[in-house]
């Protein structure tokens, strides 16, 4: 059984925290299947406002999508949340992406 396998039935089971939904994401975009990826992300994101890794990576996975204003919005709520806990790299990280974006 495969990550992704592993993590739907922990899914399945009823175990759906921020951790598993960003877990689930990450191995979604390895996989290249980004709407799948981006529906976790968001998911990790409803569930935990401030996880600014889960919005970096929701950011990465809609640019891959070809959804560049979803992505500047992630980012802009991910460098919102990183900067509130005092995440300085991630907050940096999200605005060298934002600008790639021509933002």
């Amino acid at each position: 059984m495969g990550m992704i396998e592993s993590f739907e039935k922990m899914l399945a089971q009823g175990k759906d925290t921020p951790l598993l939904r960003f877990s689930l994401g990450s191995e979604y975009l390895k996989a290249g299947t980004h709407d799948r990826a981006v529906a976790h992300l968001r998911a990790a994101v409803t569930q935990d406002g401030n996880y600014s890794a889960a919005w970096k990576l929701l950011g990465k996975a809609l640019t891959e999508a070809r959804d560049d204003a979803g992505a500047k919005e992630a980012y802009r709520s991910g460098i919102a949340a990183a900067n509130a806990k005092g995440d300085k790299q991630a907050a940096k990280e999200m605005s060298v992406f934002l600008k790639r974006l021509g933002e």
